[in-house]
């Protein structure tokens, strides 16, 4: 798929981090671009910037999800790319002891299920939603009408102590990857997933310096946290190469987590 002023794209989870940088590469190829995001401040003032259109959006909402496509077709047309940056993760054992008092604690289901509803269903949510509305796209040359990709995470292949409920919702996207490009295979959409491992976003935003370059020392090359853009490269690959389609690609810097 050519990038260019006449394709629109929608990106989810946007306002900042993965999402803006791919946000903003898309943009910088002329694509009229929708921000999706719960940060409206934020959403805004990274919409403003690449000259895109920011929608607020909740992902885990049926309702919010449709409306927030409607507002962004509104506006620039039907979407031909949609890159699913949304979501969020904990760190909580499956159950655990205190040591010193012998009391012990559970992860909660409701918790496990917040992070689920967020990183799986909303993917899959806006995957649906967006590739039915694809469907009413005549098809590019070489038959495509629309790219998908999606965010998993390293943790899909090895999650670390206390992320279950992470690693169950990134190996969740892992797996509707080849099924979702095979269901939208003969209607020219492809869809693709990226995992990424240590990046500079505002997920670590608030860690002091020194545990950021300790984080990224432990990338076999190069030693430090992965940078946006470098996501956002990838993505812009995914969309752009038509023989790209039903692959989950480690984007880490050769990284296998340890339990912690």
């Amino acid at each position: 798929m050519q990038l260019g002023k006449d394709l629109a794209a929608v990106v989810t989870g946007s306002a900042s981090g993965l999402g803006a940088a791919t946000a903003r590469a898309l943009a910088g190829k002329g694509v009229k671009v929708a921000v999706f995001d719960v940060n409206a401040e934020v959403g805004e003032k990274t919409a403003r910037e690449i000259g895109g259109l920011f929608v607020k959006c909740d992902v885990t909402s049926e309702a919010s999800v449709d409306a927030a496509l409607a507002a962004a077709r509104k506006a620039h047309g039907q979407e031909r790319i949609l890159v699913n940056c949304a979501g969020t993760g904990n760190a909580i054992k499956t159950a655990s002891r205190d040591k010193k008092t012998g009391e012990t604690r559970r992860f909660p289901t409701d918790a496990f299920n917040f992070i689920i509803q967020i990183n799986l269903v909303g993917t899959y949510r806006c995957i649906a939603i967006s590739a039915q509305g694809m469907l009413s796209l005549a098809p590019l040359a070489g038959g495509e009408r629309g790219a998908i990709v999606n965010t998993a995470s390293v943790a899909a292949q090895d999650g670390q102590i206390g992320q279950a409920a992470y690693t169950a919702s990134k190996a969740g996207i892992n797996g509707l990857t080849l099924v979702v490009a095979r269901d939208l295979a003969q209607e020219g959409i492809r869809c693709n997933t990226i995992m990424p491992g240590l990046f500079n976003t505002p997920l670590l935003g608030a860690a002091p310096e020194a545990v950021k370059a300790a984080l990224g020392a432990q990338v076999p090359f190069p030693a430090r946290l992965g940078d946006p853009p470098e996501y956002a490269s990838l993505a812009l690959q995914m969309i752009t190469n038509a023989y790209f389609n039903g692959e989950c690609v480690r984007l880490d810097g050769a990284i296998r987590m340890a339990p912690r």
